[in-house]
């Protein structure tokens, strides 16, 4: 008996190598969704200040009918937007794009709020007596009437690429105050801060502008430029940090690399694992998905084995049609500028004064005809020798009935039988007569091997002097640079058009086969003698 030694099968999923891997990966993921994160954050900052979606009222000009359904506007959710918690507190991102507050919305809010206060104390004790704070009313009315048309005429969204935001208060304050948008914004707004206009309803009326209209007017604000002519962006100086971090790793591997293959040159590491420089050069930070992807699938984070295949699989369909028609083409092409050159006369000289390179000494023609015979003469003629037979005894019968003294030896007494018996005897005879010839055929003889090359040789002689006229020759080199070109016209895109999935589907099984053979050498393990 045998005994061998179990090996031991080490977990390395936790090496020290393994899980500088891991950190090193999710330190990628955490700077990507950073990355993304900033490159998003302006045009979804009026989400991150306000923590809310408003999905905008759809009016369609005839009304839709969807089965005992009919509806002519849309809007989800209504009335109200859909507020979202734990949202807000991400607007402090704004120190690090350099945003700050614009000065005369904030003002104008910040007049709004004194409206506010002096209201609200209306609301909250019914004592409270208006009148005796209009004058103050009036004043601060008549300041946000002015601020309302400086808004309308210097229009300070404008910086922030904001108008949008601001046409959509005017259109606001028209459907409020006079429920129609064909109207002037600044007459709307000119309207709505008047005591008489306001003094109808103060509550709901202020409740309006601090739900519908406040919200839009605080999401405008300023971005100072630096002195390089672009807005100020503290993001890069986070940003510096993580590149600084993946620089050296980038240096460390590949140092590491170079030293572990010889003769293997620090550009050439360098190129090793192109795909991490993207997390250090200060541009086109978007791309560094591809490396973040390739190292969380190396720690087996993520699978994309499903994704490689696909992408692999699309880009041979992509490809293998183009590929194949150029192999092909060249190919034919090659054959036809071989033709054009005289390589066909060239090849019958060399065939004529004997130029032919013989690799074995063997005549090859002879050889594969003695197999051929040797092949038809053991399996072939035997399983055919009743056809045969019949086939020579019928040929035997024709020929003997067109010959008149044969015809007249028939009419002699008791030769009736004749015919069928010469003829039986004479197809017995001829066929093995064949088959003996066939089979001395097969049996070395040196006189027939010399008859027969002799044959040969002269045959290809006779066939290539005559081949070698002009008029022939031209003919032959004519006819075949027709079919080449006739051969790239009907066949060649039909044979790149061949269906690309059935051919990788083959492909896939094939590869799936040999991983099933191996896994079963791998489970059943033998030593061969």
């Amino acid at each position: 008996m045998t005994l061998t030694k179990t090996p031991v099968i080490r977990n390395r999923r936790f090496s020290p190598r393994n899980l500088f891997e891991t950190c090193m990966a999710l330190l990628v993921l955490c700077n990507y969704i950073l990355v993304i994160f900033d490159l998003t954050y302006i045009p979804l900052r009026d989400f991150w200040l306000q923590g809310r979606l408003q999905i905008t009222l759809l009016r369609f000009n005839e009304p839709i009918q969807l089965g005992p359904i009919s509806f002519q506007e849309l809007q989800i959710p209504p009335d109200k937007p859909l507020e979202i918690p734990f949202v807000k507190g991400i607007a402090k991102y704004d120190v690090v794009k350099g945003i700050k507050p614009y000065r005369s919305t904030s003002e104008y809010l910040a007049t709004v709020d004194k409206l506010n206060e002096i209201i609200n104390q209306k609301v909250f004790n019914p004592e409270f007596n208006l009148q005796e704070y209009r004058q103050e009313i009036e004043k601060i009315l008549a300041n946000l009437r002015q601020k309302s048309v400086d808004m309308i005429d210097n229009n300070p969204f404008a910086s922030a690429e904001k108008t949008g935001t601001l046409e959509k208060i005017k259109n606001k304050m028209r459907l409020r105050v006079f429920k129609t948008e064909n109207v002037s914004a600044k007459a709307a707004f000119q309207k709505f801060w008047t005591w008489d206009y306001l003094s109808q309803n103060w509550e709901k009326e202020l409740k309006f502008f601090n739900q519908e209209i406040q919200p839009l007017i605080e999401t405008n604000y300023f971005r100072p430029l630096g002195e390089d002519g672009r807005p100020i962006d503290n993001f890069e100086a986070i940003d510096f940090f993580f590149g600084t971090i993946f620089f050296w790793e980038f240096m460390l591997r590949t140092w590491w690399i170079a030293r572990t293959h010889k003769g293997l040159r620090w550009r050439e590491a360098m190129l090793w694992r192109w795909y991490d420089i993207f997390l250090f050069i200060p541009i086109w930070r978007w791309l560094r998905f591809i490396p973040t992807v390739i190292r969380l699938d190396q720690v087996k984070i993520i699978n994309l084995r499903l994704i490689k295949e696909q992408a692999v699989k699309g880009l041979v369909a992509l490809i293998s049609k183009d590929i194949t028609e150029i192999i092909v083409l060249r190919i034919i092409n090659k054959i036809q500028e071989y033709i054009r050159r005289g390589q066909v006369e060239k090849f019958i000289d060399r065939s004529l004064n004997g130029g032919y390179n013989n690799l074995n000494d063997t005549n090859e023609v002879i050889e594969i005809f003695r197999l051929v015979v040797n092949s038809t003469v053991d399996k072939v003629l035997p399983q055919v020798k009743p056809e045969a037979e019949a086939l020579i005894k019928y040929n035997i019968e024709k020929i003997l009935s067109q010959t008149p003294a044969y015809q007249s030896l028939l009419r002699l007494p008791g030769m009736k039988g004749l015919k069928t018996d010469l003829s039986n005897r004479l197809s017995s005879q001829l066929y093995q007569s064949f088959v003996n010839i066939a089979d001395k055929i097969t049996q070395e003889d040196e006189v027939f091997e010399r008859l027969l090359q002799q044959l040969v040789q002269r045959f290809g002689q006779s066939l290539a002097g005559e081949l070698q006229s002009r008029h022939s020759l031209e003919r032959i080199e004519m006819l075949l640079i027709i079919f080449l070109e006739e051969v790239k016209l009907n066949y060649v895109q039909e044979f790149s058009d061949e269906d690309l999935e059935t051919i990788l589907e083959q492909t896939r099984l094939l590869h799936s086969k040999s991983s099933e053979i191996t896994l079963v050498e791998t489970m059943n393990p033998r030593r061969l003698p």
